[in-house]
């Protein structure tokens, strides 16, 4: 039976994907006079799966990011007024409002009464704790974790620091590569809710069973009582 159950947080809980997509357009706009736009994801792409061991995930790491490839597509001519530009996308997407997905606030606070409920979400902390508590679902879980990545060692740990047995552990996360296969490897089951953007590094294969696919986080009450 199931008794814990881990939830994502961006794009799961609350919009995040949609952000970057859009700020990511306006940066194809901002350096279209130099480079094609495919060429653009290609090259920011690139330069954020490098960067991911030195920033991490997150905001602050996706500005960077832009930044060196906004250098690399100009041969180091990008005037300031644009990167003053990007650096104010970022600032723009910290101060964005956190915005739930549909049905969340109603579901968290439902099964917070039958279930132990931790949030497990990957990002900078700074930013990360300050969608949480804009979010006002806090006070619906009893732990909090904010990782540096999900991986099946990185859930091993907070499952072992809850004393939280994986059989009886469900995530429920839009990521299959960060929400779903790190799970299953450890033993836990997992529940995928996709979301209308990934991003390109967190594509993976859909794993062929062991896992259950929801369209809505409205979805999940009547499966985990089906479970």
């Amino acid at each position: 039976m199931i008794d814990t159950i881990g939830f994502d947080g961006d794009d799961t809980l609350w919009h995040n994907e949609s952000l970057f997509s859009m700020t990511q357009e306006r940066f194809r706009t901002l350096l279209a006079h130099v480079a094609d736009p495919t060429d653009i994801d290609r090259r920011l792409l690139e330069a954020e799966r490098a960067n991911l061991r030195v920033y991490g995930y997150g905001i602050k790491g996706f500005v960077l990011s832009m930044i060196e490839t906004a250098i690399s597509v100009t041969d180091g001519h990008v005037p300031a007024r644009d990167l003053q530009s990007l650096i104010d996308f970022g600032k723009a997407m910290l101060e964005h409002p956190v915005e739930l997905l549909p049905g969340v606030a109603d579901v968290v606070e439902a099964l917070a009464y039958r279930y132990r409920l931790v949030l497990i979400t990957k990002g900078d902390l700074f930013d990360q704790e300050s969608k949480i508590a804009r979010s006002g679902l806090a006070g619906h879980f009893d732990a909090v974790e904010i990782v540096s990545e999900k991986d099946p060692a990185t859930y091993k740990r907070v499952l072992e620091r809850h004393a939280v047995d994986p059989e009886r552990f469900v995530m429920v996360g839009n990521s299959v590569r960060s929400d779903i296969l790190p799970v299953l490897a450890i033993g836990a089951h997992a529940v995928h809710v996709p979301y209308a953007i990934t991003w390109a590094h967190e594509d993976a294969d859909v794993p062929d069973d062991h896992y259950r696919r929801i369209d809505s986080v409205l979805d999940l009450p009547p499966l985990l009582a089906a479970w």
